[in-house]
C-alpha cells in the first residue's frame, strides 16, 4: 500500500448558512489539497462530521470528491461505526471502486472489550472488498484499541493493512511500530506527534492541520520519511507561523 505512505488529509465538510453542503467550497478544498502535493485524500472520515450527515449528504460529498479528484491522487473512504452489522452491510452494498482503501474507526460509545474490537474488525475484514485502515482514537470512542489487538488483527487478516493511531501516546505508537508485521503501516492520527512517529518508523499521517497548510506539512513528513530528521525538524520549527492562520 505505497499509496498510503506520506500525508493524507481528512477532508472537512463545508456548509452554507442554510446548513446544506457547500459543494463549491468542497471542490475548492479538494483542488487545494491536490495542488499542494499531498499524497491522498480521506473522504468522510470523522473530521467530515460523517456521523451527523444524512445518507443523501454523504452521497453528495462522495460523488463531488470523486468528480473533482478525477483520479489524480488516491482516495480513502471512511466506513465505520458502532453497529457492526450496519458497517458490514455498507461494505457489501456501496460502490468502492474509486477508493484504494477504507478507514474504519473502532466502535464508539459501546466501549467494547479488546476481544469485542477484534470480532468487530474480523467481520469488517471478511466483508470488505478493499484494504482496511484501522482507526484508534480513544478520546472520541471511549476505549483504546491496544497494540496487542492491532497486531493480532494485522497478523490474522491480510486486508487489514494499516492503522491510523490517534491515542496521542508515543509509547503506544512505538510498541506498534516495533511489533507490527513487516508491511503493516502505522499512520499518525495526531498532527502534533506525526513527525516523531515518522522518524521512529511510522508511515506518515492522516492530517487535519494539513487541510490548511498542505504543502508545508506534507513536505515536512516527506523529509522525515527520507530519514532527514534534523532537516525536517528544522523545517518544522522554522515555520511555526503555520499554526497562525485564518479560515
Amino acid at each position: 500500500m505505497q499509496s498510503l505512505i506520506g500525508t493524507g488529509v481528512a477532508l472537512v465538510t463545508p456548509f452554507k448558512k442554510d446548513l446544506t453542503v457547500d459543494v463549491e467550497a468542497l471542490k475548492r478544498i479538494v483542488n487545494y489539497q491536490i495542488d499542494n502535493q499531498i499524497e491522498y485524500l480521506v473522504v468522510l472520515g470523522t473530521t467530515a462530521e460523517n456521523v451527523t450527515l444524512s445518507a443523501e449528504e454523504k452521497e453528495l460529498v462522495i460523488q463531488t470528491v470523486i468528480e473533482v479528484n478525477a483520479n489524480r491522487i488516491p482516495m480513502v473512504l471512511g466506513v465505520g461505526g458502532s453497529n457492526t452489522v450496519q458497517v458490514v452491510n455498507e461494505l457489501k452494498t456501496r460502490d468502492l471502486s474509486a477508493f484504494v482503501a477504507i478507514l474504519s474507526v473502532s466502535p464508539y460509545y459501546n466501549k467494547p472489550t479488546q476481544e469485542g474490537m477484534y470480532q468487530h474488525f474480523k467481520a469488517i475484514s471478511e466483508a470488505s472488498p478493499k484494504p482496511i485502515i484501522l482507526y484508534n482514537v480513544p478520546a472520541r470512542t471511549g476505549s483504546n484499541m491496544m497494540p496487542s489487538t492491532v497486531i493480532r488483527l494485522a497478523n490474522d487478516f491480510k486486508n487489514i493493512v494499516a492503522i491510523k493511531e490517534a491515542a496521542g501516546d508515543m509509547v503506544q505508537a512505538m510498541q506498534l511500530i516495533q511489533n507490527k508485521p513487516k508491511d503493516f503501516l502505522v499512520i499518525s492520527g495526531d498532527d502534533m506527534i506525526a513527525l516523531p512517529m515518522v522518524l521512529a518508523g511510522g508511515s506518515g499521517v492522516i492530517s487535519v492541520i494539513g487541510e490548511g497548510i498542505p504543502k508545508q506539512f506534507s513536505e515536512m513528513i516527506r523529509l522525515g520519511l527520507k530519514g532527514k530528521g534534523t532537516r525536517s525538524l528544522r523545517y518544522s520549527l522554522s515555520r511555526g507561523r503555520w499554526y497562525q492562520f485564518d479560515f
